[in-house]
């Protein structure tokens, strides 16, 4: 019988490749560390079995229509996000779309944890300061920031990463927890009050963080109404997709020091960070780094073999989206 071929889109750890190729497969393996190409994207479906693609590599209704009669039977998301892929165009053509939940859930929320304490204490400023030569010694007014314990955490989307945050927020600093998301959450795990709506949240909140998936229902759901409804003080942190946030919004309201700060480990256009981003002192911007250890990298791509070996083994994938 012959090996299914499986493309995987981007260098993965080097365990994760050799646990496909263990698994019976016969594996490509493109070098670049950039989203495929919109040929690269048909080429994908037309000559592969499966493909293990990533955030960027946009399977668009586009591409599933380019290809009519796809050799390819399943997409395995490398990522809890798939708002890249076109899943009802992918059923439409008969293939099977996976994505990896609980691998990222911890790593996440520990960089949004790293983010508010970043963006409330100013540590990337100040570490700035230093870099320049600066820092002219300590003093008792120098760079005072928010104090996060006992404030008011407002997570804006409670699923497995919201969860997780909240432990930590509650756990390590005393913190009172708001949320909203769609519906009543039977088990947050700390004391946790529903909020009515997201103005509501806003204004409540010390500290807000983004963790609602990607796509068009949230584009933009963070916009510059929304963030009015901060107080002077409040900080935002987004950890879910870039677009969720009014990026220009956002701007405008850093700029006229509107909120307290912002910690971003997205962005809207991403990899581009725009000028005015970058030039701002009372914002954090991280590389995208919510998912970046060795051991979570390494067991979100083990996920993605395991949903391709089920897949192929005629059973159902864990995973299935």
């Amino acid at each position: 019988m012959t090996a299914p071929r499986l493309l995987i889109t981007r260098p993965l750890p080097d365990r994760v490749v050799a646990a496909a190729r263990a698994a019976g497969f016969d594996v490509t393996l493109r070098a670049h560390t950039t989203p495929m190409t919109p040929d690269e994207l048909t080429d994908s479906l037309a000559q592969a079995d499966a493909v293990l693609p990533t955030l960027g590599d946009l399977y668009s209704a586009g591409v599933f229509a380019a290809v009519p009669a796809p050799r390819a039977r399943m997409l395995a998301n490398f990522g809890v996000g798939y708002n890249h892929i076109d899943v009802a165009a992918a059923r439409a053509a008969g293939i099977t779309v996976t994505n990896t939940p609980g691998a990222v859930t911890d790593a996440t929320a520990d960089i949004a944890m790293t983010l508010m304490l970043m963006s409330t204490r100013r540590a990337a400023e100040g570490e700035r300061l230093v870099r320049a030569g600066a820092w002219q010694g300590w003093h008792p007014t120098q760079m005072l920031g928010l104090h996060l314990s006992g404030k008011t955490l407002g997570i804006v989307g409670m699923g497995r990463i919201g969860r997780a945050i909240a432990r930590r927020a509650q756990a390590g600093f005393g913190m009172r927890i708001v949320y909203l998301n769609r519906s009543e959450v039977a088990d947050t795990g700390v004391p946790a009050e529903r909020m009515a709506d997201l103005a509501g949240l806003m204004a409540a909140s010390d500290v807000v963080v983004v963790a609602v998936p990607g796509g068009d229902g949230t584009r933009h759901l963070i916009d510059a109404a929304a963030l009015a409804s901060l107080r002077p003080h409040a900080h935002l942190v987004n950890i879910a997709r870039g677009d969720v946030v009014d990026e220009a919004a956002l701007i405008d309201a850093l700029e006229g020091r509107r909120i307290g700060g912002a910690g971003l480990d997205v962005y809207e256009h991403e990899p581009v960070v725009p000028e005015r981003l970058r030039a701002l002192d009372n914002v954090v911007l991280l590389p995208h780094l919510g998912t970046a250890a060795l051991e979570v990298r390494e067991a979100m791509g083990l996920m993605a073999v395991d949903n391709l070996g089920a897949f192929f083994a005629g059973e159902a994938p864990p995973n299935a989206v």
